[in-house]
């Protein structure tokens, strides 16, 4: 019993853990971002995907344990995407996006920010997210070149609007003295982030609005395709990304405000870059599954709140779809 619940038999395509429970959704999702897979090598990614072959096909060989075969499929769920069959380019995966993002984060959150590097960090920011939320979309239905660019312009509009707009206001805020300017003008980049992700978000993805997304049945047969579905994705994907921000923009600067009082640090200034940075890591690596788990990635919504003809097309009460990462 006890090697049961450590290790569940396994089921191709399903989840290790129980998705209808937060807890469930961070132990899969935990494992979706670990960014050892980022080393898997390619000959390794060919095993995983031919023990899952061979498991599909009723050939597996015998001394193939349970535990092996999840790890199998964390591996080729972690790299391959669901919906293409392709490799996601490495820092685009969501076992790269702390990795490769918290450079990014570090220097969002920098004291003294200029116009410019205000800009460059937003814009360095929001193209990181326009190819995470591309490469991890819902791919059913194919998303032109020109929606890519339209939403990837939108988010940067936004991102740098917002950004640059509070700086101005707090630079002109004359009542506010020099340390209480710095402080506020730590928080920026939040408002202007969570905003330009949902932009980002709504942009990138505006095409399965206008074309439906696909919705499964019990079996993984495809019923139809559905635009409401579409907008329930969206809608729990730009939530994610408006609470994922939370913690990793407004955190650090709390942290540091204090730190940096600390007589310790003021005799060490040179310091306060890499424990900003271990701060900026922790935090960012804490908050990517928290902020993903909120809404299980195959989500099910029932027939009845769907299009009347995919109603007609089923005798399943609920149905299930992508709704990307």
């Amino acid at each position: 019993m006890a090697e049961s619940a450590a290790c569940p038999a396994f089921q191709l395509g399903r989840p290790r853990y129980d998705q209808t429970s937060f807890l469930g959704r961070l132990r899969h999702f935990i494992d979706i971002i670990d960014p050892s897979t980022l080393f898997v090598s390619e000959q390794k990614l060919k095993e995983c995907i031919k023990v899952l072959d061979d498991y599909k096909h009723g050939t597996l060989p015998p001394g193939v344990s349970a535990d092996q075969l999840w790890e199998a499929q964390k591996i080729k769920q972690a790299i391959i995407h669901p919906d293409t069959g392709e490799k996601i380019f490495m820092p685009f995966r969501m076992s790269g996006y702390v990795p490769f993002g918290t450079p990014i984060v570090i220097g969002l959150l920098l004291p003294n920010q200029t116009v410019m590097s205000t800009i460059i960090w937003q814009w360095l920011n929001q193209s990181h997210n326009a190819c995470v939320n591309y490469a991890n979309r819902n791919a059913t239905k194919p998303t032109p070149a020109s929606k890519f660019l339209q939403g990837y312009v939108g988010a940067v509009t936004s991102a740098v609007s917002i950004a640059v707009g509070l700086n101005v206001l707090i630079q002109k805020a004359s009542k506010l003295s020099p340390s209480t300017r710095m402080i506020i003008q730590r928080f920026v980049p939040f408002p202007a982030v969570a905003s330009a992700n949902i932009c980002n978000v709504a942009l990138m993805r505006h095409n399965e609005l206008s074309e439906g997304i696909d919705v499964l049945d019990n079996n993984g047969t495809v019923v139809g395709s559905s635009k409401i579905a579409a907008r329930h994705a969206i809608m729990e994907t730009a939530f994610t990304r408006v609470v994922l921000p939370m913690p990793i923009f407004v955190l650090p600067p709390i942290i540091m405000s204090y730190l940096e009082r600390l007589r310790f640090l003021q005799r060490n200034r040179r310091l306060l870059l890499p424990i900003h940075s271990v701060v900026c890591l922790v935090t960012f690596g804490l908050s990517l599954p928290v902020a993903i788990s909120l809404f299980p990635q195959m989500s099910q919504i029932e027939v009845s709140r769907l299009e009347p003809e995919i109603a007609m097309a089923t005798d399943c009460r609920v149905l299930t779809y992508n709704k990307g990462l």
